[in-house]
């Protein structure tokens, strides 16, 4: 197995002037790199941290993070990623969980979840937990200028960068087994739920992922994604990160900008169907050396795959097959994948499995286990580490080529995210004036789900579906208090009576999401 800092500090061993990172303005060197994340870990155990100790981080991607983040894991604390976005409601209870001992924090975020300026975050939209007071006795690190609302005694990046390297802590033996990272995925305020990774784990799989997309050194790779980016540091590229503000969901001919001289291009489907509408508008904006496009985050269909093909046709098409706990579990060649689909297809072929994955099927669901699965999950440990993973898909096996044939368990993708109707239903459905409530997935064209939550009011139950019932408003307003920010419903309505089927009366989904779609095909839903 690979040590995650390792791997990243022998390819700045063996290419210190070459460009390793670039943000905005900001370009450092592989040497910059390595210099700055053992000056990190030498700074922080001179600070005071300890073995172990776990660092609430809210960085946001640029060299700085960067070097902090493998710079905490080096010196033996745990990366714990937070996104204030979530909601305050949420955002504490993952932090009352992780219980960490330091907060990493932009200086920003200080100043804007301060007493004064709170009230006014709120208003737009924008529920902030109080970064000074929720951890007392935390030990704070704050990213850019001093701003009002920083803590008396947080220590700037600036400074940390600067500590003399300490041989005896930055050449030490990593253990694999030590925690390196905890990630939230789906949860709900009251059960959060964080995967915690090692550095073996971490190590396995970011080193799968930059062999099984093809990265080379030399390459310049564009994303902002940290577990994009680190395998691209592993290989040797050159990791481009876009500036604040370039979405390319949002932003696509803004983004388009950044792509010619991008060798590797990462972006969830939602995002590269984006960019694809801007260059089928503009073909000037097509890019001239993209060697890879890799996809994941969500399903990766036929028709993004051939639109992708069309458009780019000498251009390595990879769709990445992954979830937090264990990433990525297989690797596609677009055009592999599209052979495969053409007739008629039985299933959807991920790819290859990677090394670091062993993989079987128990009862046609799909279970995995090895070196690149994560230690478990934080609520659990220090019980006995996650030894395999039942990952609720349905699956067959062909040679090393993993098919997926279903879903088990009821999940929507949005993006990145994986939700559970599940775990919010019972919640909402005990809101002031609900009877029952229903989170409904409603596919679109390139993987990802439009999520509608359907509700039946306890007082004047409508005829049939509709989106302007009174009690939809009063929902709408309390659903950012119940739920992750990623899975809130794009859509809320209100229907008198839920479909079932049986003689147990059990609710149908299938029939309900069949009757969302139709609505939101029609006039009312349009």
């Amino acid at each position: 197995m690979t040590d995650l800092v390792t791997a990243v500090l022998a390819a700045a061993d063996a290419h210190p002037d070459r460009p390793a990172l670039t943000s905005a303005r900001t370009t450092i060197s592989y040497r910059e790199l390595a210099q700055g994340i053992r000056a990190t870990a030498s700074g922080l155990r001179a600070e005071g941290m300890q073995h172990g100790d776990r660092v609430l981080f809210s960085v946001r991607p640029g060299p700085d993070a960067v070097r902090l983040a493998l710079g905490i894991v080096l010196g033996g604390g745990v990366v714990v990623f937070a996104d204030p976005g979530a909601g305050e409601a949420l955002f504490t209870s993952r932090t009352r969980l992780a219980a960490p001992g330091w907060v990493a924090a932009e200086s920003l975020l200080y100043l804007a979840s301060s007493r004064p300026l709170r009230p006014i975050a709120r208003r737009r939209g924008l529920e902030l937990a109080p970064y000074r007071q929720l951890i007392p006795n935390a030990r704070h690190l704050y990213a850019g200028p001093w701003l009002p609302g920083v803590p008396r005694g947080g220590l700037p990046l600036s400074r940390l960068f600067g500590y003399p390297i300490r041989p005896g802590i930055t050449d030490q033996q990593p253990d694999l087994d030590d925690e390196a990272l905890v990630v939230f995925t789906s949860g709900t305020t009251d059960a959060p739920k964080g995967v915690v990774h090692s550095r073996g784990s971490l190590g396995a799989g970011l080193t799968d992922f930059a062999d099984g997309v093809g990265i080379r050194a030399g390459q310049q790779v564009l994303t902002d994604q940290l577990m994009v980016g680190v395998p691209a540091l592993i290989a040797g590229a050159h990791w481009t990160i876009p500036p604040a503000g370039a979405n390319p969901g949002a932003r696509p001919r803004q983004y388009s900008r950044l792509l010619p001289h991008t060798n590797v291009l990462f972006a969830v489907p939602a995002a590269m169907d984006a960019i694809l509408r801007a260059i089928e508008d503009s073909p000037a904006l097509r890019p001239e050396h993209l060697e890879t496009i890799a996809m994941g985050g969500a399903p990766v269909l036929r028709p993004l795959l051939e639109r992708l093909h069309s458009c780019f046709p000498d251009t390595s098409i990879r769709a990445i097959y992954g979830m937090t706990e264990i990433l990525p579990v297989a690797v596609a060649d677009g055009v592999a994948k599209l052979q495969a689909l053409s007739g008629a297809p039985n299933g959807d072929p991920v790819g290859r499995l990677m090394p670091s994955v062993n993989a079987r099927i128990d009862d046609g669901e799909l279970v995995l286990s090895g070196p690149g699965l994560a230690r478990g999950y934080l609520a659990e440990l220090p019980d006995p580490p996650l030894t395999e993973l039942r990952t609720g898909d349905f699956a067959r096996i062909d040679g090393d080529e993993l098919v997926l044939l279903g879903r088990k368990k009821d999940m929507f993708i949005r993006g990145q995210q994986n939700v559970y109707p599940g775990l919010y239903e019972p919640l909402i459905a005990g809101l002031p004036g609900v009877a029952g409530a229903v989170l409904s997935g409603v596919p679109d064209d390139i993987g990802d789900d439009r999520i509608v939550l359907v509700v039946v009011p306890d007082h004047q139950p409508p005829a049939r579906l509709c989106a302007d019932h009174p009690v939809i408003g009063e929902v709408a307003k309390r659903l950012p208090g119940l739920m992750d920010a990623g899975a809130l419903p794009d859509l809320v309505l209100a229907i008198g009576e839920l479909p079932t089927s049986g003689r147990g009366r059990k609710l149908d989904r299938e029939a309900l999401s069949d009757e969302v779609a139709r609505y939101m095909k029609g006039p009312r839903g349009s």
